[in-house]
């Protein structure tokens, strides 16, 4: 079940690049970011996640697809938009 809303999802060009070359789709990571699966994050970021959905702050986390790239997945404070990127476009 989802714990809070995506609002509009996009995705920049690279982690587009490194989805599709892994045979992945955005679908997947962002369901687990949704159900508050936050991946690869460190216990601070996933302490700090658990706060920001009581408190409304951005969430992020962190993924690899299957070739290894990491991606990250952040959710606006306000809950307005949701980007998939790679770390070296935020």
């Amino acid at each position: 079940m989802a714990k809070f809303s995506l609002g509009r999802t996009v995705a920049t060009p690279g982690a587009l690049e490194a989805l599709t070359d892994a045979g992945q789709g955005p679908q997947e990571f962002l369901a687990r970011h949704v159900n508050g699966d936050w991946g690869d994050c460190d216990a601070e970021d996933r302490t700090e996640n658990e706060l920001s959905l009581k408190e409304g702050f951005r969430i992020f986390s962190v993924y690899h697809t299957k070739k290894g790239v990491k991606i990250w997945v952040i959710t606006e404070a306000d809950r307005s938009s949701t980007c998939i990127l790679l770390p070296e476009e935020y």
